[in-house]
């Protein structure tokens, strides 16, 4: 080896040597700032006075975290944290407590309807996201994932999930879903009506609102101080689940959802 390749060489030892700690350097910084905007800075500014990172290092690290979804940005509102770290988040959730207490409780409902079975919890900025899923039996596939993300006003376990918040939350919820597109299929006023209805018997309905030919009963599940922290459902096509069948379902799976409920820790009205 001459003299200049063995320059060459420990050269390029030294720049890998010191590349490890920048990028560790740049990862941390990047936490800082998630970090920073979870706990409710919303601008470059704000962000780098929070962490100490320099506005321009702020400004870079923060455009990068929006472009892979960590965070997320609006005009005039600034920044919030990201899709993808609900996705995470929910990941994470799944192998919590909840998603470990329900599992057998939804095979065991799936294998009695035959049908999809669906675990969910409520997503503020997106809707519904599924923690849980149980396929069923029938030759039909169910166009849903775990991890996956639905409307709240036209999915069975979205409107489970909102079932406590009463008229003007559902109104304006409704409101939200429409301006963004996600709207479901019911007027408003027809919407609200069977949303009463729902709230007053603790089942929810989705008949092929979200999706054509697909219907669904679903139900809240509540932790030990009474709140809704999740829905379940069970999800079918109308060839097999007209309305008759739908009404058979209603008990089957309020049963379930207050055996999970029980589970933790909720009495057992």
């Amino acid at each position: 080896m001459t003299e200049k390749s063995v320059d060459k060489t420990v050269k390029a030892e030294k720049a890998a040597k010191t590349a490890k700690p920048l990028a560790s350097q740049t990862l941390f910084r990047g936490l800082d700032v998630v970090s920073a905007v979870a706990e409710g800075c919303r601008s470059v500014q704000d962000i780098s006075d929070r962490t100490g990172i320099a506005f321009s290092t702020t400004h870079r690290l923060a455009s990068a975290l929006v472009q892979i979804r960590y965070l997320r940005f609006e005009p005039r509102k600034g920044y919030r944290l990201g899709s993808r770290l609900v996705e995470l988040g929910f990941m994470a959730y799944r192998d919590s407590a909840i998603t470990t207490t329900a599992r057998p409780l939804l095979e065991e409902l799936a294998a009695q309807t035959q049908d999809t079975v669906h675990l969910a919890a409520l997503d503020e900025d997106e809707g519904i996201i599924y923690l849980d899923k149980i396929g069923g039996q029938r030759p039909i596939e169910v166009n849903t994932r775990i991890g996956g993300r639905k409307p709240v006003c036209s999915t069975s376990v979205g409107k489970a999930l909102i079932l406590d918040q009463g008229p003007a939350a559902w109104k304006q919820r409704y409101e939200q879903e429409a301006a963004k597109g996600m709207g479901g299929r019911l007027p408003l006023d027809e919407w609200l009506a069977a949303m009463a209805v729902y709230a007053a018997k603790g089942y929810t309905f989705d008949l092929a609102e979200n999706v054509d030919g697909i219907r669904c009963v679903g139900t809240p599940v509540r932790d030990a101080s009474g709140a809704i922290v999740a829905s379940i459902s069970v999800t079918s096509t109308d060839a097999y689940t007209d309305e008759a069948r739908m009404h058979e379902i209603i008990p089957l799976v309020q049963s379930v959802a207050r055996k999970i409920s029980m589970l933790l820790g909720a009495g057992g009205a």
